[in-house]
């Protein structure tokens, strides 16, 4: 069977529906009307329609199985509307995807801690980054635990791991930094455009490439299987991002630059070009 991959396949509008019937025909493989009635409760006339549009805008795709009553993927199937990616579809089966799923399969997730983000906090800093406005806010951290104030230029949103940051230009500190949403408090006031204009964002618009590998430590046959783990090429894994984002993304795969673990099955990846990225690492 052909492997899905939608490297080439062509851009289109996200739709529910087919989303769901690209979905399970995929991944579970076939589809059928029911599948769609009750995911989004409508009528099986309603769904068959949607199947029937889906076939003729991408006839390639799906071919139908007498047997089992269902559509099934065909050899020259493509995703088009779904990624391909298996989160997409663990997410959908485990209700991470806002609809619901029918699936009967056995599956378990760790809860997430969720951190308290004030709808009052957010509201201000959405006007002030769409308005390029300063912002004064009132923030505290572990090592400045009492509420102090700054004013701050946000410059964009950033998700990392489990936490959420605001970019932002300090002026107290006269440079960029990242401000964890949950450690606002108070009622951010919009204050105006910037005093002058900010200066480049160095480290945001430096491009980086972090080079993990397997812990050299780990015999040949741990190491390979590391390497099928991260999908390596060439006993490397190459992940390119920002400069200003290379310490979080490090934190989330567990890598710890500054000091091995004495276990390399803890340990398992290595960074590789620590002196290529080190200046851009706290």
């Amino acid at each position: 069977m052909t492997t899905a991959s939608g490297a080439n396949a062509p851009h289109v509008t996200p739709n529910p529906r087919w989303w769901l019937i690209e979905l399970l025909a995929w991944w579970e493989g076939g589809i059928n009307t029911t599948h769609i009635t009750s995911t989004f409760d409508i009528g099986r006339q309603q769904a068959s329609k949607d199947i029937n549009t889906y076939l003729t805008s991408f006839p390639q795709q799906l071919w139908y199985d007498n047997r089992s009553k269902c559509y099934r993927p065909a050899q020259t199937f493509q995703p088009v509307i779904i990624s391909g990616d298996v989160d997409e579809y663990l997410n959908h089966i485990h209700g991470w995807q806002q609809l619901p799923t029918h699936t009967n399969l056995p599956m378990e997730a760790l809860p997430v801690a969720k951190r308290t983000i004030p709808v009052d906090v957010i509201r201000p800093m959405v006007s002030a980054l769409r308005q390029q406005q300063r912002l004064e806010v009132e923030y505290l951290s572990v090592s400045n635990p009492e509420p102090h104030g700054r004013v701050i230029v946000p410059t964009c949103f950033v998700k990392t791991g489990l936490r959420w940051h605001l970019r932002a230009w300090c002026e107290k500190s006269s440079d960029y930094r990242d401000f964890v949403l949950s450690r606002f408090r108070g009622n951010p006031e919009l204050s105006g455009p910037p005093i002058a204009p900010l200066p480049a964002d160095e480290r945001w618009n430096t491009l980086v490439e972090i080079v993990l590998k397997p812990d050299p430590r780990l015999q040949p046959l741990q190491q390979e299987v590391v390497c099928v783990d991260y999908s390596m090429t060439n006993g490397e894994l190459r992940i390119p991002t920002r400069a200003a984002l290379a310490h979080y993304l490090l934190r989330d795969m567990q890598v710890n630059y500054k000091m091995l673990d004495g276990n390399a099955a803890a340990q398992q990846l290595v960074l590789a070009n620590l002196n290529e990225i080190r200046q851009w690492l706290p």
